[in-house]
Formats: structure tokens, C-alpha cells, sequence
């Protein structure tokens, strides 16, 4: 999986999680302190999940998954777990089990965004191609606003060398949310892979001039730069 589709994915699956900015020192004292309340709580389904979105920020995908399969063994259709469940079961490489809680998810709330993309990307990362690309392509016709879901696009078609509708795609999401430094970074390794290297450093002036690093960019500056040379 490309690192834009490896964004995508994280970004989508990190949502509902709070203070993503915390030290891991900070996330281990809310772990610790939420462990010691479940001895006394131990039914608390807030406290669990809250628990488990700090083992997943410290990428603890075992504990994250026992504390999920505990709230989902006493309350089947918690949506949240589910979907979570799906996002840490991907990183343990269980596929198969994460494609059950995303399917899940859609048998509750039929339709749902987050659970959709989420299995198209697994799909993909599963080698699913044609499903993968018919999901992702229905959800563009259904949210043609969404800058995350041309991103998404954007990743497969650039994973499997469909260069010209890649940077389509990464332009669109550009267009959507002029923010996203990700999207734009992809955009340019598209550009520069498709030989059109004036373009990618422009993209990269543009980039710097907006306060992003010169050290994020310099890799970038000498393949556009070495292969406009050539």
C-alpha cells in the first residue's frame, strides 16, 4: 500500500480519537490511570473504549483488540468498536476478521461512510483490486465533495501505475481541502513520475512558501530537479 492510501487509512480510522498531540508519556498516564478505574468499573463501555483508543495510539494492537472484543462480546452492534476493531485487526494483518467488523458495521447502519472506505482500502491492501477500485468509485459518484475519497482513488490509481488519473484525482482532493500537505505531496510524486517536473517544482516552491519544512521537500526537489536535467 502507498504511503498516501497508508494516510488515508490512519486519518479515516482516527477520527473520533482525541488528543492525537499527547507525549506517549502523557497517553501511558491516561492508560494507566483508565486501567486502574476499570478494577472498579469494569463494566463501563466509555472507559474501555477509551482505554483502547490509547493502546491504539501507542500501536498496543493486542490490548486494543481484548478491550474491543469486551465490549462487543456484552453489546454486539457497538459501532464504535466495531469499526475500531476493523482498523486494528487490518494492523494485526487479520484481514478476513477486519472485513467482518466493517460488514458489520454496514448491517447496523447501512451505508456508512467511514465503514465503507475502510473496507475499500482493505480490499486494496488485500489484493481485492476490482472490488476495491467499484467501492471507491461509488462512493466518489455518491460524495463528489469528499476530498478524502479522490485521495483514496488517487492512491490505488497511483499503486497500479494509472499515472494521468492519479494526479486527477490528487488535484480534485487538492481542490477540496488546499490544506491536506499529504495530498499535495502525492500529487507532486505523480507529477514527477509522469515527467512533468516544472510543474512539481512549482508545486514544491508553492509548498515551502506555505511554511512546510525545506528538510520534508528536499528528496522531492532533487528527483523532479534530476530528472528535469536529463
Amino acid at each position: 500500500m502507498t504511503g498516501c492510501l497508508i494516510i488515508v487509512f490512519v486519518m479515516l480510522c482516527s477520527v473520533p480519537m482525541s488528543s492525537m498531540a499527547q507525549s506517549k508519556q502523557q497517553l501511558r498516564d491516561s492508560l494507566k490511570a483508565a486501567s486502574e478505574l476499570l478494577d472498579y468499573y469494569p463494566d463501563s463501555v466509555d472507559l474501555r473504549l477509551r482505554k483502547a483508543a490509547w493502546n491504539v495510539q501507542l500501536e498496543q494492537w493486542e490490548y486494543a483488540k481484548s478491550e474491543y472484543d469486551k465490549v462487543i462480546m456484552r453489546y454486539p452492534e457497538n459501532i464504535t468498536a466495531r469499526y475500531f476493531r476493523a482498523f486494528v485487526n487490518e494492523k494485526l494483518k487479520r484481514y478476513d476478521f477486519a472485513r467482518l467488523d466493517y460488514q458489520s458495521v454496514l448491517t447496523v447502519v447501512p451505508g456508512n461512510f467511514e465503514a465503507r472506505l475502510g473496507l475499500a482500502l482493505l480490499n486494496y491492501k488485500d489484493k481485492h483490486f476490482t472490488e476495491a477500485m467499484d467501492q471507491i468509485n461509488q462512493l466518489v459518484n455518491q460524495y463528489p465533495d469528499s476530498a478524502i475519497v479522490y485521495a483514496a482513488r488517487g492512491g490505488f490509481e497511483q499503486e497500479s501505475g494509472k499515472l494521468e488519473l492519479a494526479e486527477y484525482d490528487f488535484k480534485e482532493a487538492i481542490r477540496l481541502d488546499g490544506s491536506n500537505t499529504d495530498y499535495r505531496l502525492n500529487h507532486i510524486k505523480v507529477l514527477i513520475a509522469l515527467k512533468r517536473r516544472d510543474e512539481a517544482v512549482g508545486e514544491l516552491d508553492a509548498l515551502q512558501k506555505n511554511g512546510v519544512p525545506q528538510g520534508m521537500l528536499l528528496d522531492l526537489y532533487r528527483q523532479a530537479r534530476a530528472r528535469r536535467e536529463k
